[in-house]
C-alpha cells in the first residue's frame, strides 16, 4: 500500500525539470516530503468530519467515508493493557499516564475493556464534583487528555490506570535515501537510508503536486509553484466531487 519514495521523487523531478527551471536537492525534497505527507494525512480527519456532516445521499457519502476510513486505518495502532502498563506515569500515583509522542488522536479508552467517556477538562472536572448519580463508575468510567497526559477516573471517583487505547499515529517520517558518486546523489534503496511514504497509494500524486508547491516557493519560481498549485486543485476537486 506505500507509495515509493523514489517514484515520487522521479515524478517532482521531470515536472520541475532540471535544466530550465532549477535542480531541487535530496534534502530540499526530504524536507518538502515530509510536509506534504503531514498535510495529506491531517486533511483526512478534516475531510471525515466534514462529509459526516454534509446532508445528503447516504450511499455516496458512506462510499467517502469508508474510502477515508481506509486511508486512516493504515494508521491505526491498538494497544492492550501490556503495552500501556509500560506509558511513562505522570502523577495521580502512576495511574496518570503520558501519551506516547506517535499518538496523533485519540479515538478509544478503555478500562478493564468498558469503553471509557472522553470528556474535556471542565466537563470532567464537573462529573467528577457532580452527585452520586452522575460520578464515573467501573461501568461508566471517564478520561480526559490534556497537554499530553491522561487521567481516568472510576468507582469512587478514584484515578485508575486505563487498561486499552486506540488511536491513529503520526506518520513516519519519509527518507529519499541516496549515496553520491562523482558528486552525483544516486538512489539508496537499503532500508534505513530509504524511508518510503505510508499515505495509500492514491495518494501518489497529490504528494507530488504539493512537493512541487513547496519547491515552487522555496526556489522563488512562481511557475513551478502554480503548477502543483494547479494540478493539486484539480486532484482535490476530483476527488470530492
Amino acid at each position: 500500500m506505500a507509495v515509493s519514495i523514489d517514484t515520487v521523487y522521479q515524478r517532482v523531478l521531470a515536472f520541475a525539470n532540471k535544466e530550465q527551471r532549477g535542480y531541487i536537492t535530496p534534502q530540499e525534497f526530504n524536507l518538502f516530503a515530509n510536509q506534504a505527507q503531514q498535510e495529506i494525512f491531517e486533511q483526512y480527519f478534516y475531510d471525515l468530519n466534514q462529509f459526516t456532516r454534509v446532508p445528503g445521499n447516504d450511499t455516496i457519502y458512506a462510499d467517502v467515508d469508508d474510502m477515508l476510513e481506509e486511508k486512516i486505518q493504515i494508521f491505526e495502532v491498538s494497544h492492550g493493557i501490556n503495552a500501556t502498563a509500560n506509558y511513562v506515569g505522570a502523577g495521580g500515583g502512576g495511574a496518570n499516564k503520558q501519551l506516547p509522542n506517535e499518538v496523533y488522536r485519540v479515538h478509544r479508552v478503555e478500562f478493564n475493556n468498558v469503553n471509557c467517556e472522553i470528556l474535556d477538562t471542565k466537563d470532567f472536572n464537573e462529573v467528577r464534583a457532580g452527585g452520586p448519580l452522575t460520578r464515573p463508575t467501573n461501568a461508566r468510567p471517564i478520561v480526559n487528555i490534556r497537554g499530553g497526559i491522561i487521567r481516568c477516573v472510576a468507582d469512587n471517583n478514584v484515578l485508575v490506570t486505563l487498561t486499552g487505547l486506540i488511536f491513529s499515529r503520526i506518520p513516519t517520517p519519509v527518507r529519499w535515501g541516496y549515496v553520491v558518486v562523482n558528486e552525483k546523489a544516486l538512489y539508496d534503496p537499503t532500508p534505513g537510508r530509504t524511508i518510503h511514504f505510508e499515505l495509500h497509494r492514491s495518494e501518489e500524486s497529490e504528494l507530488v503536486y504539493k512537493i512541487l508547491k513547496f519547491a515552487g516557493v522555496a526556489m522563488q519560481r512562481i511557475d513551478i509553484m502554480r503548477a502543483g498549485q494547479i494540478q493539486e486543485q484539480s486532484q482535490v476537486q476530483q476527488e470530492k466531487s
